[in-house]
């Protein structure tokens, strides 16, 4: 099992955030999680990265605590949040750091960077934070698919993008690994339909909803 997530709960000033969260994910899992905001959608994935101290019951990534272990969590696993984090560095700075970090190859972020029309060599002085949305999440992707992790989050992965970018995106996942597991958190299900096999529908901190599709 890629992801085991038993019983667990999660409070932020004495509200019950995550209540009694039970999930797995399986390798090859394809999976989009849906549900108004505030459900506890990202607070789940943010769990399972081990941002987050969980409260109550127990988090095991391919068998490691994401929190006492998230060195070796995060090693197999790709996220892409919804908020690009305002990194000060230039493109140049930040893909040296990780290709060094995680031992990514530069060339195959410039690739995957290019089928999503960026062209990073034009902008290799820019800071990060100084970019487009839409250009920080196409940079973001491209790290992430050129990680060849075995699993991908993506919180709203396309809210920047404009629509032929997300054509391009959403034509680079039909080419993954059918072993790789993705994970969406979306209110896209329209757009992402062909490439899940299971729904998943959180409200109010629960999981109320989890079917093959």
């Amino acid at each position: 099992m890629l992801v085991e997530v038993k019983n667990i709960y999660k409070k932020f000033f004495g509200e019950n955030i995550l209540d009694d969260v039970s999930l797995d994910i399986k390798k090859g899992d394809k999976i989009v999680m849906m549900g108004p905001n505030g459900a506890g959608k990202t607070t789940l994935v943010r769990a399972i990265l081990g941002f987050y101290h969980i409260d109550k019951g127990s988090i095991k990534v391919s068998g490691y605590d994401p929190v006492k272990q998230r060195v070796k969590v995060l090693k197999n696993i790709s996220f892409i949040p919804q908020l690009p984090p305002p990194i000060k560095l230039s493109l140049k700075e930040m893909i040296s750091f990780i290709v060094k970090s995680s031992n990514i190859s530069e060339e195959l972020i410039f690739q995957e960077a290019y089928k999503m029309d960026l062209d990073l060599n034009y902008n290799l002085k820019k800071q990060f934070f100084k970019l487009s949305g839409g250009m920080k999440q196409k940079l973001l992707i491209a790290i992430a698919l050129s990680k060849k992790s075995s699993l991908l989050i993506f919180d709203e992965p396309t809210a920047n993008l404009d629509p032929k970018s997300r054509d391009h995106f959403y034509d680079l996942l039909q080419g993954l690994d059918k072993q790789c597991s993705t994970l969406f958190i979306t209110h896209r299900l329209d757009e992402i339909k062909n490439l899940v096999n299971r729904q998943i529908y959180m409200e109010l901190g629960k999981i109320v909803e989890d079917e093959q599709i």
